[in-house]
């Protein structure tokens, strides 16, 4: 906590309270929390420490140390019962997408009338399409219709983690990708209330295509390394 204390700003602050987080916190850059959690590697009691500290650079400091292995359900929903903004949002979908119980968690937390555990529920899907093990295509093809029909009349930044989950359905299967991109088009342009800041909700389609275009030049890249001859 002192060390968090010490590195946080009041521009910071600033930042962060347009992004929806509330006080008490210190305004701790990204990269600061990234040389504070870096020796820490992982850390499960530290974490739940930190988050029953309940300040908001803490909090997200625990979700970057926790173990994915030892986060439990019950304390999944104890955590996500002090969400109050999508950062920590994005940062409990994000950890609880690595524990065993991702498809679990989601299931029960997407359809939930409140903002902050639909986001979470949603944000698991966005961190796990891609993963043959949580969801089969024909699953997220039930998905992506339950999208089409409720995405407009959602709270905010569900719509928001329903959009990136459309993105990382479409890069999971070439057939399922063709349904994505026609239910994007019908949907249309997806509003999202980013307040003060310069957040924007990425079009489905234009991010699509340059995320394949980066995967083709990765691959490229790599297996031009390959092919050349070792020294030697």
């Amino acid at each position: 906590m002192a060390a968090l204390e010490a590195a946080g700003t009041a521009q910071n602050r600033k930042v962060y309270a347009r992004h929806g987080a509330a006080e008490p916190m210190f305004g701790v850059s990204y990269a600061e929390l990234g040389k504070i959690a870096k020796p820490i590697k992982t850390d499960h009691a530290l974490a739940r420490r930190l988050w029953d500290a309940g300040n908001h650079d803490a909090r997200v400091l625990a979700l970057r140390v926790a173990d994915p292995d030892a986060l439990d359900e019950p304390l999944a929903r104890r955590w996500l019962g002090d969400v109050d903004n999508y950062i920590l949002a994005e940062g409990l979908g994000g950890l609880c997408a690595q524990t065993p119980h991702a498809r679990t968690l989601s299931d029960s937390w997407r359809d939930d009338p409140g903002e902050w555990p639909a986001s979470v529920g949603w944000f698991i899907v966005m961190c796990t399409a891609e993963d043959p093990e949580v969801w089969s295509v024909g699953e997220l093809r039930v998905l992506l219709d339950q999208i089409e029909a409720e995405i407009a009349v959602r709270p905010n930044r569900v719509r928001h983690e329903m959009n990136g989950a459309l993105i990382v359905m479409a890069l999971r299967d070439g057939n399922l990708r063709r349904s994505v991109l026609a239910a994007a088009r019908r949907i249309g342009p997806v509003k999202v209330d980013h307040g003060q800041t310069g957040c924007k909700t990425p079009e489905v389609a234009p991010y699509v295509e340059r995320t394949l275009a980066h995967r083709a030049a990765k691959d490229a890249r790599q297996a031009a390394k390959a092919a050349r001859p070792r020294a030697g």
